[in-house]
Protein backbone atom coordinates (compact mmCIF):
# COMPACT_ATOMS: atom_id res chain seq x y z
CA UNK A 1 0.00 0.00 0.00
CA UNK A 2 2.69 2.27 1.03
CA UNK A 3 4.59 1.84 -2.27
CA UNK A 4 1.15 2.16 -4.22
CA UNK A 5 1.12 5.49 -2.35
CA UNK A 6 4.42 6.53 -3.02
CA UNK A 7 4.08 5.68 -6.50
CA UNK A 8 1.27 7.81 -7.54
CA UNK A 9 3.29 10.80 -5.65
CA UNK A 10 5.89 10.15 -7.88
CA UNK A 11 4.26 10.62 -10.68
CA UNK A 12 2.21 13.65 -9.81
CA UNK A 13 5.52 15.68 -8.63
CA UNK A 14 7.21 14.47 -11.81
CA UNK A 15 4.29 15.63 -14.07
CA UNK A 16 4.67 19.32 -12.19
CA UNK A 17 8.48 19.40 -12.27
CA UNK A 18 8.29 18.48 -16.30
CA UNK A 19 6.49 21.58 -16.28
CA UNK A 20 8.91 24.23 -13.82
CA UNK A 21 12.42 22.57 -15.14
CA UNK A 22 13.59 26.28 -15.27
CA UNK A 23 13.35 25.86 -11.74
CA UNK A 24 15.66 23.23 -11.24
CA UNK A 25 18.72 25.18 -9.73
CA UNK A 26 16.77 26.90 -7.51
CA UNK A 27 15.00 23.79 -6.07
CA UNK A 28 18.39 22.05 -5.53
CA UNK A 29 19.56 24.72 -3.64
CA UNK A 30 16.22 24.95 -1.83
CA UNK A 31 16.11 21.40 -0.61
CA UNK A 32 19.88 21.55 0.67
CA UNK A 33 18.22 24.79 3.08
CA UNK A 34 15.22 22.57 3.93
CA UNK A 35 17.51 19.76 4.99
CA UNK A 36 19.92 22.24 7.53
CA UNK A 37 16.73 23.24 8.70
CA UNK A 38 15.37 19.67 8.99
CA UNK A 39 18.77 18.63 11.18
CA UNK A 40 18.89 21.63 13.32
CA UNK A 41 15.15 21.35 14.30
CA UNK A 42 15.97 17.81 14.58
CA UNK A 43 19.09 18.07 17.49
CA UNK A 44 16.99 20.87 19.40
CA UNK A 45 14.23 18.32 19.08
CA UNK A 46 16.51 15.57 20.79
CA UNK A 47 17.70 18.20 23.59
CA UNK A 48 14.14 18.94 24.61
CA UNK A 49 13.67 15.21 24.99
CA UNK A 50 16.44 14.94 27.12
CA UNK A 51 15.09 17.35 28.95
CA UNK A 52 11.62 16.03 29.25
CA UNK A 53 13.04 12.63 30.37
CA UNK A 54 14.81 14.00 33.48
CA UNK A 55 11.28 15.88 34.88
CA UNK A 56 9.46 12.61 33.58
CA UNK A 57 11.87 10.41 35.66
CA UNK A 58 11.12 12.35 38.71
CA UNK A 59 7.47 10.40 38.21
CA UNK A 60 9.73 7.58 39.94
CA UNK A 61 10.58 9.26 42.91
CA UNK A 62 8.63 8.20 46.66
CA UNK A 63 6.27 10.98 46.13
CA UNK A 64 4.98 13.23 43.62
CA UNK A 65 5.72 17.04 45.12
CA UNK A 66 9.11 17.35 43.10
CA UNK A 67 7.51 15.67 39.89
CA UNK A 68 4.75 18.64 40.34
CA UNK A 69 6.41 21.62 41.82
CA UNK A 70 9.01 21.00 38.41
CA UNK A 71 5.72 20.62 35.96
CA UNK A 72 4.46 23.77 37.20
CA UNK A 73 7.47 25.71 36.80
CA UNK A 74 7.82 24.77 33.34
CA UNK A 75 4.29 25.68 32.47
CA UNK A 76 4.16 28.66 34.20
CA UNK A 77 7.92 29.62 34.09
CA UNK A 78 7.83 33.49 30.93
CA UNK A 79 10.87 32.31 29.86
CA UNK A 80 9.73 28.27 29.45
CA UNK A 81 6.31 29.80 27.85
CA UNK A 82 8.58 31.54 25.55
CA UNK A 83 10.25 28.50 24.95
CA UNK A 84 6.99 26.67 24.67
CA UNK A 85 6.12 28.34 21.73
CA UNK A 86 9.84 27.47 19.95
CA UNK A 87 9.55 23.75 20.40
CA UNK A 88 6.03 23.68 18.56
CA UNK A 89 7.73 25.72 16.03
CA UNK A 90 10.36 23.41 16.04
CA UNK A 91 7.84 20.27 15.84
CA UNK A 92 5.98 21.90 13.02
CA UNK A 93 9.09 23.05 10.92
CA UNK A 94 10.52 19.49 11.58
CA UNK A 95 7.21 17.45 10.24
CA UNK A 96 7.04 20.18 7.15
CA UNK A 97 10.49 20.67 6.22
CA UNK A 98 10.91 16.38 6.54
CA UNK A 99 8.22 15.59 4.21
CA UNK A 100 8.80 18.36 1.81
CA UNK A 101 12.50 16.55 1.83
CA UNK A 102 11.81 12.93 1.34
CA UNK A 103 8.97 14.11 -1.47
CA UNK A 104 12.25 15.81 -3.33
CA UNK A 105 14.16 13.02 -2.74
CA UNK A 106 11.43 10.69 -4.34
CA UNK A 107 11.05 12.61 -6.93
CA UNK A 108 14.89 12.98 -7.60
CA UNK A 109 15.72 9.43 -7.63
CA UNK A 110 14.35 6.89 -10.70
CA UNK A 111 11.47 4.45 -9.30
CA UNK A 112 14.10 1.91 -10.63
CA UNK A 113 16.91 3.35 -8.86
CA UNK A 114 14.95 3.11 -5.61
CA UNK A 115 13.97 -0.25 -6.05
CA UNK A 116 17.08 -1.95 -6.61
CA UNK A 117 18.88 -0.28 -3.64
CA UNK A 118 15.45 -0.88 -1.40
CA UNK A 119 17.75 -4.00 -0.07
CA UNK A 120 20.63 -2.34 0.79
CA UNK A 121 19.57 0.35 2.66
CA UNK A 122 19.47 0.61 6.39
CA UNK A 123 16.51 -0.42 8.39
CA UNK A 124 16.22 2.75 10.05
CA UNK A 125 16.70 4.20 6.98
CA UNK A 126 14.00 2.81 5.09
CA UNK A 127 11.08 3.23 7.61
CA UNK A 128 11.85 7.07 8.29
CA UNK A 129 8.75 8.26 7.04
CA UNK A 130 6.68 5.63 8.48
CA UNK A 131 8.33 6.01 12.28
CA UNK A 132 7.41 9.67 11.58
CA UNK A 133 4.02 8.92 10.87
CA UNK A 134 3.65 6.66 14.32
CA UNK A 135 5.23 9.19 16.15
CA UNK A 136 3.35 12.33 14.82
CA UNK A 137 0.02 10.24 15.34
CA UNK A 138 1.62 9.08 19.26
CA UNK A 139 2.23 12.98 19.71
CA UNK A 140 -1.46 14.05 19.05
CA UNK A 141 -2.67 11.82 21.42
CA UNK A 142 -0.27 12.49 24.05
CA UNK A 143 -0.89 16.50 23.79
CA UNK A 144 -4.08 16.07 23.95
CA UNK A 145 -3.97 13.68 27.22
CA UNK A 146 -1.20 15.38 29.19
CA UNK A 147 -1.65 19.17 27.27
CA UNK A 148 -4.62 19.86 26.23
CA UNK A 149 -6.70 18.65 28.65
CA UNK A 150 -4.51 19.77 31.91
CA UNK A 151 -3.91 23.60 30.31
CA UNK A 152 -7.13 24.49 28.57
CA UNK A 153 -9.60 22.40 29.81
CA UNK A 154 -9.02 21.96 33.65
CA UNK A 155 -9.38 18.45 33.53
CA UNK A 156 -7.15 18.03 36.43
CA UNK A 157 -7.03 18.12 40.47
CA UNK A 158 -4.94 20.20 42.58
CA UNK A 159 -2.60 19.19 45.49
CA UNK A 160 -1.27 21.21 48.25
CA UNK A 161 2.57 21.17 48.61
CA UNK A 162 4.07 23.59 51.45
CA UNK A 163 1.29 25.68 51.46
CA UNK A 164 1.06 26.25 47.55
CA UNK A 165 -2.10 24.63 45.60
CA UNK A 166 -0.25 22.88 42.21
CA UNK A 167 -1.96 21.05 39.53
CA UNK A 168 -1.22 17.34 40.85
CA UNK A 169 0.48 16.38 36.79
CA UNK A 170 1.45 13.26 38.65
CA UNK A 171 -1.55 11.79 39.86
CA UNK A 172 -2.92 12.21 36.28
CA UNK A 173 0.06 10.60 35.06
CA UNK A 174 0.22 7.56 37.39
CA UNK A 175 -3.53 7.27 36.81
CA UNK A 176 -3.26 6.72 32.62
CA UNK A 177 0.01 4.57 33.18
CA UNK A 178 -2.21 2.09 35.39
CA UNK A 179 -4.13 1.76 32.18
CA UNK A 180 -2.27 -1.68 30.59
CA UNK A 181 -3.27 -0.26 27.06
CA UNK A 182 -1.66 2.79 27.62
CA UNK A 183 1.47 1.72 28.93
CA UNK A 184 1.67 -0.89 26.09
CA UNK A 185 1.16 1.88 23.39
CA UNK A 186 3.83 3.61 25.59
CA UNK A 187 6.06 1.49 25.16
CA UNK A 188 5.39 0.76 21.34
CA UNK A 189 5.81 4.47 20.81
CA UNK A 190 8.83 4.80 22.23
CA UNK A 191 10.90 1.97 20.69
CA UNK A 192 9.56 3.28 17.16
CA UNK A 193 11.01 6.96 18.76
CA UNK A 194 14.14 4.48 19.25
CA UNK A 195 14.10 4.02 15.81
CA UNK A 196 13.76 7.10 14.51
CA UNK A 197 16.45 8.58 16.23
CA UNK A 198 19.11 6.08 15.90
CA UNK A 199 18.75 7.17 12.41
CA UNK A 200 17.89 10.75 12.14
CA UNK A 201 20.81 11.69 15.12
CA UNK A 202 23.47 10.92 12.32
CA UNK A 203 21.59 11.73 9.19
CA UNK A 204 21.29 15.47 11.40
CA UNK A 205 25.02 15.69 11.81
CA UNK A 206 25.66 14.36 7.76
CA UNK A 207 23.29 17.14 6.26
CA UNK A 208 25.08 19.68 8.68
CA UNK A 209 28.43 18.71 6.83
CA UNK A 210 29.86 16.48 9.48
CA UNK A 211 30.28 13.37 7.15
CA UNK A 212 34.05 12.18 7.43
CA UNK A 213 35.95 9.38 8.50
CA UNK A 214 37.37 10.89 11.31
CA UNK A 215 33.98 11.76 12.78
CA UNK A 216 31.77 9.38 11.59
CA UNK A 217 32.46 6.31 13.68
CA UNK A 218 32.04 8.26 16.53
CA UNK A 219 28.49 10.21 15.46
CA UNK A 220 27.12 6.32 14.63
CA UNK A 221 28.26 5.71 18.31
CA UNK A 222 26.52 8.62 19.87
CA UNK A 223 23.34 7.88 17.55
CA UNK A 224 23.19 4.08 19.32
CA UNK A 225 23.72 5.76 22.72
CA UNK A 226 21.09 8.57 21.93
CA UNK A 227 18.58 6.32 21.17
CA UNK A 228 18.53 3.51 23.61
CA UNK A 229 18.91 6.56 26.36
CA UNK A 230 16.05 8.10 25.53
CA UNK A 231 13.95 5.60 24.12
CA UNK A 232 14.54 3.16 27.42
CA UNK A 233 14.62 5.99 29.62
CA UNK A 234 10.63 7.20 28.81
CA UNK A 235 10.13 3.19 28.93
CA UNK A 236 11.15 2.58 32.34
CA UNK A 237 8.59 5.40 33.43
CA UNK A 238 5.27 3.45 32.52
CA UNK A 239 6.66 -0.24 33.54
CA UNK A 240 7.80 1.36 36.80
CA UNK A 241 4.57 2.68 37.46
CA UNK A 242 2.26 0.21 36.43
CA UNK A 243 3.94 -2.92 38.02
CA UNK A 244 4.81 -0.46 41.32
CA UNK A 245 3.10 0.50 44.11
CA UNK A 246 2.22 4.45 43.01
Amino acid sequence: MFHSIRLFVLSVMNIVQSNYTIMGNSLSQSSLTKKYVVALAGLFLITFLFVHLAINLLLLLPATDTFNVAAHFMGTNIIIKVFEVVLFSGIFIHIIYSLIVQVQNWMARPVRYKLENWSHTSPFSKFMIHTSVIIFIFLVFHLIEFYIETKFLGQIADVVIDGESYPDMGLKVITAFKIPIVVIGYILSFIVLGFHLHHGFQSAFQSLGLNHTKYTPTIKLLSTAVSIILAVGFIIIPLAIYFGNY
